[in-house]
C-alpha cells in the first residue's frame, strides 16, 4: 500500500518532501518487522538436552549382571543331603540301635510274666487202660514254660475213669493246642483231651 502512495505522489509532483515522508513510512513497517523477528528469535527456546537419558539405560545392564551373579553365591552354600555315609556314622548308628534294643530287652524283663492255670481232662479208651501209666506219659512231656501240677482220677461212665491233671503255663511260650497234641500223640492210651478250666494266674 505504501508503494502505491509513493507512486502517485511522485506522479503528482509533490516534490522531494513528500517523497522522503513516503519512503520513511514504507521503511518503518519493514524495520518494525525486522525488530519483531529478532525478538522472536531471541525468545525462541533452545532445544532440551537429552544426553543424560542414556545413562539410566547404561545402569540397567549392571543390575542384570549382579542378578546373574547371585545364584553362583548360592551354589557355594548347597550341600549333598544324600551323600555316602561315612564309617564313623555307620558305627554310631549301629551303637544307637544296639542301645535301643538293650533298653527294650531290659524293659521287657522287668514286666511280669503272664501265666495261666490249666486243668486238662485226659480220657482213655476203656477201663483196661492203666491211668498211672497215662499220668506217667503225660508228665514226661517237657516244654519251656510248662510246670505240671497235682492230678486225680475222675469217673466218666460204665466204670471208666479219666485222668484230670493241672499245669501252669507261660502264655508267651506254651500254647494249649501244642500241649494237647503232645498228649494225644500217645494214641495207644489216650482217646482225647479236653480243657476243663483255664484261668489267669
Amino acid at each position: 500500500m505504501a508503494n502505491i502512495l509513493l507512486y502517485y505522489a511522485t506522479i503528482a509532483g509533490f516534490g522531494d518532501a513528500a517523497d522522503s515522508h513516503l519512503r520513511a513510512a514504507v521503511a518503518a513497517p519493514a524495520k518494525a518487522g525486522g525488530e519483531q523477528k529478532k525478538a522472536e528469535e531471541v525468545k525462541k527456546p533452545e532445544p532440551k538436552k537429552e544426553e543424560a537419558a542414556p545413562k539410566k539405560e547404561e545402569a540397567a545392564p549392571k543390575k542384570e549382571e549382579a542378578k546373574k551373579e547371585e545364584p553362583a553365591a548360592d551354589d557355594d552354600d548347597e550341600f549333598d543331603m544324600f551323600g555316602e555315609i561315612t564309617e564313623e556314622e555307620k558305627q554310631a548308628e549301629e551303637a544307637r540301635k544296639k542301645a535301643m534294643a538293650d533298653a527294650h530287652s531290659a524293659k521287657q524283663s522287668n514286666l511280669p510274666i503272664a501265666k495261666s492255670n490249666v486243668i486238662l481232662n485226659v480220657k482213655v479208651w476203656d477201663d483196661t487202660i492203666d491211668l498211672n501209666k497215662v499220668e506217667e506219659l503225660v508228665r514226661a512231656i517237657e516244654m519251656d514254660g510248662l510246670q505240671w501240677g497235682p492230678s486225680k482220677k475222675e469217673p466218666v461212665a460204665f466204670g471208666i475213669f479219666m485222668l484230670q491233671i493241672s499245669c501252669v503255663i507261660e502264655d508267651d511260650k506254651v500254647s494249649t493246642e501244642d500241649l494237647e497234641e503232645k498228649i494225644t500223640s500217645n494214641d495207644e492210651y489216650v482217646q482225647s483231651v479236653d480243657i476243663a478250666a483255664f484261668t489267669k494266674v
